[in-house]
């Protein structure tokens, strides 16, 4: 199959929507061209002839995008965004000041009268005050054109974005936003829409190529064959300029890779990969040169001539810039001072009094404009109440005529027809699930998780190493000082700090696992905010990834010190203690993971982890039996994680009735009666003999393994109980961080 490169395929018609399409380019004649297409072919007909061409060559007669309505259209079906006098408020604590005789002579006698004289605003107290993010914001952005909002930081931009993208709590956000005059539910956004975070939150040790092929297999049908994924993915980074990164890790800061440029497109790419028809992004040029800026507007232009619809805040643009944004909104402190086009900005400011001069750059000239108002005492009123007073001119003056004939279920239907990649949507708009909730099936995406997790794993095997080391140097310490106990009162003592030791070590030893959700929880959140796969999904897939490192370090930590220290058992005995270890390893990985998505601080998370297993060995029945434990506390004691491992590692040792621990005038090793002579303790012995009116010899076993169990109050559970209850505290754990994800990474704004 051949090669699929990128082609600037360039129209006639200088609509916004048909104009400079960088899609894949085939081998078509003149005539098929002009058959395939309207004014330029979008990508869903030409990964169809792809794959026309391909299942003659293949046999492959995968599906790949039926289209089922003429493609011949005149233009694309118009999508409009429309949102009115969006409110948003929140509640901040109000800045405490001195009465004025404690403040210096000279203070602020208006900072006086603001806490004094002035009454409270509605809603407001003496503690907490008001502050209004966006007031009475309006506008519009249509498909195939760029809308950018501008101004200074704090002037509400980005939390214009997040108001269009939902990401604001129903109840805090006042106004509505609608698609084609219709109410968009919040489910069909989620799959309609992508939203670009300020942030690269990219893995930093997969390639481009690798990032964008993994963003596909989420976002992409299951219907989709391997084949047309990956000519999506090409496609897509000859679309943002990214061939010669293809096979560049994206890199951090230990790791060198992409540039920043490059950085962001990809982080586009990851979000438009399905095609959506809306696309949000929150300062996609921060941080970067003028020319990578100019880059990234130039790919989002491109994106927005296949008939998406753009929302973008950018800081302060470039000329350069500035000619490929089709619609602005100025904002200053949450209320709109310009909406139209950046042509219409020399009349707009002219007519208000400042005309802009000659060869100034006119987006730095409005700022300029607005911080200067900010700073003045009657601060922007004044070019709000122009721009209302514009605005109303101008639509009264010459209305636009009204383009829309379809519903939004028709318009979304007709263009998933015309070539949309919207994830496993169909074209029936009678069917209430015409754009599903997610593109795969739950197991698709498991096994799709499971595989990035095992690439970033295998590219970063220091981590794994690290925990293997510990393990090892641990094993290998407690080997030497625990070296072959005996069977004497001394050597019993030794085998139970032995076992209460190695089994807090295995819990302390997975607090290593802390930063592994930590490090993801961002991109967790960005990829789930938008539906790409399943909570639980996440869940399943971590822990799977998780078992074959456990099982290998289980089995070190095994093999490192059973038959060293010289434990009981065997054969047989070997395994239940590797069967232990594993179960504890799993219960200790699974809480420590289900506080990594409680706590989003790595340090806090240690402290927490730390003092917890602290807590959990305190009453896990070694320093304090059973028995002695206060009622008050013997709660604790049931929940001790260390508990029932430590107990089931003692029945496996101690079960045997025929071994002995304390034989004859062993009785006194343990007492002050222990350092006086042999003789002496025989003699000792005799008389208690004759007391007891029994016979006790030096060789007559009067401790076993089974009183050993009784004295340290293990009665109640078998051992294959406490595995079985060790193991179910991993899964118990795995739940709630199924929960904890589901309730602590909703990322909208309160």
């Amino acid at each position: 199959m051949s090669r699929i490169v990128a082609e600037n395929i360039s129209s006639a018609n200088t609509s916004n929507n048909s104009s400079q399409y960088f899609q894949p380019s085939l081998e078509l004649t003149a005539g098929e061209l002009s058959t395939a297409t309207g004014p330029s072919p979008t990508l869903g007909q030409l990964l169809k002839h792809v794959g026309d061409a391909r299942k003659e060559v293949t046999g492959d007669e995968t599906p790949i995008h039926e289209v089922l309505v003429n493609v011949t259209e005149p233009r694309p079906i118009p999508f409009v965004l429309s949102f009115n006098n969006l409110t948003y408020s929140v509640k901040v604590p109000r800045k405490m000041a001195l009465p004025g005789f404690f403040r210096r002579r000279g203070g602020s006698a208006s900072a006086d009268a603001a806490v004094v004289g002035n009454p409270l605003a509605a809603g407001d107290s003496y503690f907490m005050r008001t502050k209004t993010l966006l007031n009475n914001i309006s506008g519009e952005a249509r498909d195939g054109e760029i809308l950018a909002v501008l101004g200074a930081s704090g002037s509400g931009k980005s939390t214009l974005i997040d108001a269009l993208a939902n990401r604001i709590a129903k109840g805090s956000l006042k106004g509505n936003v609608t698609l084609n005059g219709e109410a968009l539910e919040s489910r069909m956004l989620k799959v309609i829409s992508a939203y670009v975070m300020q942030d690269d939150l990219l893995f930093p040790m997969l390639t481009v190529e690798e990032t964008l092929m993994f963003a596909a297999e989420f976002r992409l049908p299951r219907t989709l064959s391997k084949s047309k994924k990956k000519m999506r993915v090409q496609a897509l980074i000859d679309q943002l300029g990214l061939r010669n990164a293809a096979k560049t890790v994206i890199g951090d800061e230990g790791h060198r890779g992409v540039s920043g440029g490059e950085r962001r497109r990809v982080s586009i790419g990851i979000d438009i990969i399905h095609d959506p028809i809306i696309l949000f992004l929150d300062e996609p040029t921060s941080g970067l040169d003028s020319t990578s800026a100019f880059m990234v507007v130039k790919v989002l232009q491109r994106i927005a001539q296949s008939g998406s619809i753009v929302v973008m805040s950018i800081h302060q643009p470039s000329y350069r810039i500035l000619g490929l944004l089709d619609r602005l909104i100025f904002l200053s402190r949450g209320q709109t001072v310009y909406s139209g086009s950046p042509t219409n900005l020399p009349l707009y400011f002219s007519e208000f009094g400042y005309p802009i001069p000659e060869n100034e750059n006119k987006t730095e000239f409005a700022l300029d404009l607005i911080r200067e108002l900010e700073g003045s005492p009657g601060g922007t009123k004044s070019l709000v109440e122009f721009n209302k007073s514009w605005q109303s001119m101008k639509h009264t003056g010459d209305s636009e005529p009204d383009e829309l004939g379809l519903s939004l279920k028709e318009a979304i239907s007709a263009s998933i027809s015309r070539g949309k990649l919207v994830p496993g949507a169909t074209n029936d708009i009678n069917s209430s699930s015409m754009v599903p909730t997610f593109a795969n099936p739950f197991w698709k995406e498991t096994v799709v998780l499971s595989k990035r997790s095992i690439l970033n794993s295998k590219r970063m095997p220091e981590l794994f190493g690290t925990r293997l080391a510990a393990v090892l140097v641990t094993g290998f310490i407690l080997a030497t000082v625990f070296w072959q106990l005996d069977n004497s009162p001394k050597g019993l003592q030794e085998r139970l700090g032995f076992f209460a030791f190695a089994m807090s070590t295995t819990y302390y030893t997975c607090a290593d696992a802390l930063p592994v959700f930590l490090q993801e929880r961002y991109i967790f959140m960005r990829e789930t905010a938008y539906n790409a796969y399943r909570r639980l999904s996440y869940v399943i897939s971590n822990a799977l990834v998780a078992l074959p490192g456990l099982i290998f370090l289980s089995f070190a930590f095994a093999m490192a010190t059973f038959w060293a220290v010289g434990l009981d058992g065997g054969l047989s005995g070997f395994l239940f203690y590797f069967l232990m270890m594993f179960a504890s390893f799993w219960s200790g990985s699974s809480f420590v993971t289900f506080l990594s998505g409680v706590v989003p601080h790595v340090m806090l998370g240690y402290t927490i982890v730390v003092a917890i297993l602290a807590y959990f060995l305190l009453f896990s029945g070694f320093f304090i039996n059973r028995d002695r434990i206060p009622v008050y506390w013997i709660w604790f004691h049931y929940l001790s994680l260390v508990k029932y491992p430590y107990e089931a590692v003692l029945q496996n040792e101690f079960e045997n009735p025929t071994k002995c621990f304390v034989r004859g005038i062993q009785i006194f090793d343990n007492s002050p009666l222990g350092v006086v002579p042999p003789a002496m303790k025989v003699r000792l012995l005799q008389s208690l003999s004759n007391t007891l009116g029994m016979r006790i010899t030096s060789s007559t076993c009067l401790t076993t393994g089974l009183d050993i169990l009784k004295q340290e109050g293990i009665t109640d559970l078998s051992k294959w109980n406490c595995l079985l209850i060790t193991v179910a505290w991993g899964f118990l754990f795995r739940i709630l961080f199924y929960f904890s994800l589901l309730l602590g990474s909703k990322n909208k704004r309160s």
